[in-house]
């Protein structure tokens, strides 16, 4: 009977929505042997958190709770992950592929000497075992991957996973006994730096307008994309080309060596869509792309496309929303 653990990822005492495509991985790896998953939560003044995590249908969600761990310092979070693996006997482990979990898994993972697949996007079992299919190359080749060892480590793509349906009761929270003297110190917490309010996560969001390289500069970056996600109530986002420029910062940045998203809508002002811009968006559900560019390489993967000068177009499209 396998056991999976699911690590929990949160913000500002808020569970990420990407932790539901985890625990939904978790329950089909559980479902063929009758197996079982629990989540664990890692941080400081976790109530809340848990309470979220408790309507996943986990047999149990455990809260590694201390001061020690308010910051999610890598070092620490992967020894207290290892910890727990053990207490709990897993298999797998498993989380949402973020910038959080390509920090804290790898070092968990090695510290148990376990095997690790990332952006997994599908399981399948055959003959000789589970195996993962993943992208790769930007998502140009799907891989079929098998991991050898006890323990298997995996991050999810959110969008090839549904959350699962909040469950009628809650599951059953318990701590996590911890020693803070004895957790590592050799990562120092310097600062963090958020988005600013108001707007959505692009990560999470349901519509993400984002803007490329037709954009001049800032001002026409906030009057143009955000005054259009404003009026959709959606993400911003942008291409690695602004963020170069120094127009956008690079936590806006969609992308292979950025965020990926997979919106309900993704809406592409004066992007041309090179390769690795589509690794980061090409899960969206409804792609509508905006380009002067007849042959922008845009138009290939986006379902409604305009041909249109984005300075003429958007402020047309504000005026009739």
């Amino acid at each position: 009977m396998s056991k999976i653990l699911v690590i929990a990822e949160h913000s500002q005492g808020q569970l990420k929505l990407a932790t539901g495509a985890a625990a939904a991985c978790a329950r089909d790896l559980a479902a063929p042997d009758s197996g079982t998953f629990e989540v664990l939560v890692l941080g400081e003044n976790l109530a809340a958190v848990a309470a979220a995590a408790a309507n996943y249908g986990a047999a149990a969600v455990l809260t590694a709770d201390h001061a020690a761990l308010k910051e999610p310092l890598a070092d620490r979070y992967a020894h207290v992950i290892a910890q727990v693996v053990k207490e709990r006997r897993a298999d797998y482990v498993v989380a949402a592929a973020s910038t959080f979990s390509k920090d804290v898994l790898p070092r968990a993972a090695a510290l148990l000497d376990a095997a690790m697949v990332s952006d997994v996007i599908g399981l399948a079992q055959d003959a000789e075992g589970l195996t993962f299919r993943r992208v790769m190359f930007a998502g140009n080749v799907i891989a079929t991957v098998r991991l050898a060892g006890a323990i298997k480590f995996l991050t999810v793509r959110s969008a090839a996973f549904d959350a699962p349906a909040a469950t009628a009761s809650a599951s059953p929270v318990s701590a996590v006994t911890l020693d803070g003297a004895a957790l590592p110190s050799l990562i120092e917490f310097n600062s963090c730096e958020t988005k600013a309010a108001g707007r959505p996560d692009p990560t999470e969001a349901r519509i993400v307008v984002s803007g490329g390289r037709a954009l001049k500069n800032a001002e026409d970056f906030e009057r143009l994309v955000g005054g259009l996600a404003d009026k959709l109530g959606a993400a911003v986002g942008s291409s690695r080309a602004l963020v170069d420029a120094g127009i956008t910062p690079n936590s806006l940045q969609i992308g292979q060596t950025g965020k990926v998203v997979a919106p309900d809508l993704y809406i592409a002002l004066g992007i041309s869509c090179a390769i690795q811009h589509m690794a980061g968006m090409k899960d969206t559900k409804v792609i509508v792309a905006i380009n002067k560019d007849p042959d922008a390489a845009i138009f290939e993967v986006s379902d409604y496309g305009l041909v249109a000068d984005v300075y003429e177009a958007v402020p047309e499209m504000m005026g009739k929303l």
